[in-house]
């Protein structure tokens, strides 16, 4: 995917994303937060936890909307493999 492609995303689900996003921005504020105050390293690590499972979430409804608009909505089927192939890559760096 290159910053040239044109994207439509549904203006709603974008909305969502960024409040998701913003969420978990402060839950890795709040890590920096409680590692700054000395609390202690459970507690850290239970707000690592949470943080580390909102961004998965965050980029499994990203991956799920890339396949539904960007992949499925291509304008030929060239341009929907590219796409599915350049989305294959990323999956590969994503599960290491």
């Amino acid at each position: 995917m290159t910053a040239s492609d044109n994207h439509r995303y549904d203006p709603v689900g974008t909305k969502a994303l960024q409040l998701r996003l913003r969420k978990i921005t402060g839950q890795v504020r709040s890590i920096e937060r409680m590692l700054n105050v000395e609390r202690d390293c459970t507690d850290i690590l239970n707000q690592v936890v949470s943080a580390r499972r909102a961004l998965k979430s965050f980029a499994e409804v990203l991956m799920q909307r890339h396949f539904e608009q960007c992949i499925a909505g291509s304008a030929s089927l060239e341009e929907s493999k590219r796409r599915l192939h350049d989305l294959l890559k990323v999956l590969e760096r994503y599960v290491d």
